[in-house]
């Protein structure tokens, strides 16, 4: 694998949650690390709502990188609760506290606990992107065509 691949995210915690894990990889294979729940007491979602749940770290990514908050599949599915911004985008220079925006989207209420894992933190690279004002753009097949263009089937 080549070294270029290789991205150092600082990471600090803050204080109230030293005693929480580190966020890190479930399985060497998985794309992202667990981001935990850092509260003081249960925050319980009714059916419909959300909160802006704590971690407890903070990061400082290299120039050039974004880490994305994304939603944990098996609370998605198992719970109802996902994310209310999904992906949340940390910027590079972004320096205050992780906050994941959770909603639950199921219909019975569900309780966080601290240490919860409720979602994964994956980083990616991110191109240097140039804006050019013109006049027109190129033509495509779809053209200006927007949701539902193509149909279901």
């Amino acid at each position: 694998m080549s070294g270029d691949l290789k991205c150092t995210v600082l990471l600090k915690r803050l204080p109230g949650g030293e005693d929480l894990p580190a966020p890190e990889r479930a399985t060497a294979g998985s794309a992202g690390v667990d981001l935990r729940a850092c509260v003081d007491a249960a925050v319980t979602l009714r059916p419909g709502e959300r909160a802006a749940v704590p971690t407890g770290v903070a990061i400082a990514l290299p120039v050039g990188f974004e880490a994305q908050v994304r939603p944990r599949s098996g609370l998605a599915l198992e719970r109802g609760v996902t994310l209310a911004n999904t992906p949340g985008t940390i910027d590079a220079d972004y320096r205050g506290e992780i906050r994941v925006i959770l909603i639950n989207l199921g219909s019975e209420p569900v309780t966080v606990e601290r240490g919860d894992r409720i979602a994964q933190l994956v980083v990616h690279r991110l191109p240097e992107v140039a804006i050019e004002l013109v006049d027109e753009l190129p033509r495509s097949d779809r053209g200006a065509g927007g949701f539902g263009h193509s149909g279901i089937r």
